[in-house]
């Protein structure tokens, strides 16, 4: 039975191969939605395998340094030869892929409704896959079939096999079985046709909000490996501590912040203090010398994005860390952080202080209404569960900061805190992002350098901008 299946949608392909390109063209703006959408996430130094390629015409336009394309119809790979010599196409089928490499996205769209078994791909496409590998998944939504078939009934669409029927639930779960993880899911596109203006409004606000959201026609599911056997590997780190009037904190912060894998390197930056804080800082790294790595700088700009940026650009080792220098987050609690990144469960882990119960006057109640409003909103905005974007303490890998911070410009630099800078780049890198949750604690010295009413309308305007460049472009 699976066999004459696989034997019919062969068939299939073979026979539609010579007019494919072309009746595709007749649907491009459903492409391109699906197109512009995969390449948002997808670097143009990336190296790209997509599996049931066709004509290769989706491939030829995705962003990529070296792009494979295999597909099981002899009749689609010529097409596709004819069609795109640059890329590497072979006829292959899915459960069978004899490729010896790895690969940094490994693409399925529109595709896995016509495998016999879908598990017996994923399992297949472990072996071409690094710990960074994202795997892109595009496929439709099943509440549109029974336009699908009216449209066929009608000569518009081309008349398809029957395929799969796969949720987005249905995918994850596949995926799980495969050693995956799911860690983002989108949906897009209302009308699939171009209506001018009309089509451009529905798809681009309306199909993003909630409730019409859930009838949108194409599904994108966005998986890594994570249980696969990588080997281990320890990292160095470097702890960044922007300090703005904190003398009071500063040896505390040398004492408490605990030696983390291979090497612990501690980097202060100091700007624009009124206090002592810099003799302070200079003083602390002559007296511990001996027994730590302490780098020193002063700042030249304003805010804690600048301080940030300033220091991560000094740094050596391969995990970036923040701490705050109030130390109203333990430097004890970093070795949590530490483990959550080498240990893969994530590649940019956010501190949380809204899980566990705070100090009495460790946040003051206004401020925590608002925490918990920019949650709402950027877990809607970014896709994925984020419970405190303003928490100080956020970790990322090095080589992965060097990404986000060459590619700045795409949102731009304007975000005196560089919480969002951050969060946002992650967002961008398609970098699955986790929430660590940590005890908050009332500072001990100084006051807080945050104005809520000033800050909190910047930051407002922060999200409506991010909001435009992430969920509605």
């Amino acid at each position: 039975m699976q066999k004459r299946q696989k034997e019919r949608f062969h068939e299939y392909f073979e026979n539609a191969a010579t007019d494919y390109p072309k009746y595709r063209k007749k649907f491009n703006y459903y492409w391109k939605d699906i197109i512009s959408y995969c390449n948002y996430f997808i670097d143009k130094t990336d190296t790209i395998l997509e599996i049931g390629c066709g004509t290769g015409d989706t491939l030829a336009q995705i962003n990529g340094s070296k792009k494979t394309g295999i597909d099981f119809s002899t009749k689609m790979i010529e097409q596709a030869k004819l069609n795109y010599k640059s890329i590497d196409f072979r006829v292959s089928e899915a459960e069978n892929i004899e490729l010896d490499q790895t690969f940094d996205v490994i693409l399925l769209s529109n595709v896995i409704g016509y495998f016999d078994n879908v598990s017996d791909v994923f399992n297949e496409i472990k072996k071409l896959c690094h710990p960074r590998t994202r795997i892109v998944i595009t496929y439709y939504n099943y509440l549109w079939e029974p336009i699908l078939w009216f449209a066929e009934f009608l000569g518009i669409k081309k008349k398809s096999r029957r395929q799969n029927w796969l949720s987005i639930k249905d995918i994850q779960n596949l995926l799980y079985h495969s050693d995956f993880e799911t860690y983002r899911t989108a949906k897009r596109t209302l009308l699939p046709i171009n209506i001018p203006l009309i089509s451009y409004l529905v798809n681009k606000y309306t199909a993003r909000l909630p409730f019409f959201n859930a009838f949108a026609l194409n599904h994108f599911v966005f998986a890594r490996p994570v249980f696969c056997d990588f080997p281990k590997e320890e990292y160095s780190v470097s702890v960044v501590i922007p300090a703005r009037n904190e003398s009071g904190n500063i040896e505390a912060a040398i004492l408490r912040t605990p030696m983390m894998g291979k090497h612990t390197e501690i980097i202060f930056i100091e700007g624009n203090s009124t206090d002592d804080t810099w003799d302070k800082v200079q003083a602390i790294q002559k007296k511990y010398a001996s027994t730590h790595d302490i780098k020193i700088m002063q700042q030249d700009g304003k805010g804690k994005g600048d301080a940030v940026r300033k220091a991560y650009a000094a740094a050596s080792g391969d995990i970036l860390m923040i701490l705050d220098a109030d130390l109203t987050v333990p430097p004890e609690d970093l070795p949590k952080f530490y483990d959550a990144i080498a240990r893969r469960k994530g590649e940019f882990i956010n501190g949380s202080r809204l899980v566990y119960p705070m100090h009495k006057n460790a946040m003051r109640p206004l401020n925590t209404v608002g925490n918990h409003f920019f949650s709402k909103v950027f877990t809607w905005i970014l896709e994925q569960p984020i419970k405190d974007t303003l928490c100080g303490t956020k970790v990322m890998f090095r080589k992965d900061y060097e990404k986000l911070a060459a590619n700045r410009s795409f949102f731009g630099n304007f975000d005196p805190f560089g919480d969002f800078d951050l969060i946002f780049g992650a967002y961008k890198l398609n970098l699955k992002i986790i929430d660590l949750p940590i005890r908050y604690q009332e500072r001990t010295y100084g006051d807080t350098n945050i104005s809520r009413f000033r800050h909190g309308l910047l930051l407002l305007k922060m999200v409506i901008f991010a909001a435009g460049k992430i969920k509605f472009w």
